[in-house]
């Protein structure tokens, strides 16, 4: 039997040990300092509570870390503070640069790390969020195989530590941004009068904007003219007592673009070669 020791049992970390649990594996979780909303997710995620830190690390095989992105540098510091003989699978929404620190600390300390990050809702019914794994393809595998046959996908990259946080990163990039977007999008709409006229425009989209990296060259060739269309829109919600930074920051965006104008036939790769920092 496998076993691994979640830290932590929040709203995401409970019902992926839990899919680990239903698999066949032992998980355990340190129940001291735990919140009472804690507790009750892990319970029902059918986890077992160890007596401390130092007897689920004794006793596992792999460490599963998943808690606030602010905290995952000293829930790992924590971690390695006590004898360890498994594998640490940061599993974060941090930057890959965060993740290779945390991969130097475990090293220096002779300890296994996986990179991983989770893309996707909490499992559970219509929901089966993927785990992307990077780092050594034998450990890979290994953990891999604990949520095999869950709603957990667990997928593999071909990749050294910081791809999976870096797959993270993108993804969230928009995912998260288009969320705030559409706040302030809607929030502009009330203020002037016409929610009702704008939610229903969002009805009639049709685009899944990240997928259609196709349209990218006519963004670009098109920027010289957006660009400015952009800081009308900043201007507008300044005016509205709204934050005008996500527009901003688009129009700088934009402006990397600049030397594409009308240059629709740009290959992919060279126009996002010119969103880079020169040096």
């Amino acid at each position: 039997m496998t076993t691994l020791t979640l830290l932590h049992p929040g709203a995401m970390g409970a019902k992926v040990g839990g899919q680990a649990a239903r698999s066949g594996a032992r998980v355990l979780y340190v129940p001291t300092g735990r919140s009472p909303a804690s507790l009750e997710r892990a319970r029902e995620a059918g986890l077992e509570a160890a007596e401390s830190l130092q007897s689920a690390l004794t006793a596992s095989d792999f460490v599963l870390s998943i808690c606030p992105p602010h905290a995952a540098e000293d829930v790992a510091h924590e971690v390695l503070a006590h004898p360890f003989r498994g594998v640490y699978v940061e599993a974060n929404a941090i930057s890959p640069d965060r993740t290779r620190r945390i991969a130097a600390a475990c090293a220096e300390r002779g300890v296994p790390m996986l990179d991983g990050s989770i893309v996707g809702g909490p499992p559970g019914p219509g929901s089966a969020p993927r785990l992307y794994l990077s780092g050594d393809a034998k450990e890979v595998a290994r953990v891999a195989g604990v949520f095999e046959g869950t709603r957990v996908v667990a997928r593999a990259l071909d990749a050294e530590i910081g791809a999976a946080s870096a797959l993270k990163m993108a993804y969230a990039s928009y995912q998260k941004s288009a969320r705030v977007l559409a706040a302030v999008s809607h929030a502009l709409a009330t203020s002037h009068g016409v929610a009702a006229e704008l939610a229903r425009e969002a009805g009639s989209l049709t685009s899944n904007i990240l997928a259609e990296t196709e349209q990218l060259p006519s963004v670009a060739a098109r920027a010289w003219r957006w660009a400015p269309e952009l800081e009308e829109i900043a201007d507008t919600l300044r005016t509205a007592g709204l934050p005008p930074a996500l527009a901003e920051g688009a129009a700088t965006v934009l402006r990397r673009w600049t030397d594409d104008k009308d240059r629709y036939d740009l290959p992919l790769e060279e126009v996002l070669g010119h969103l880079r920092t020169e040096g």
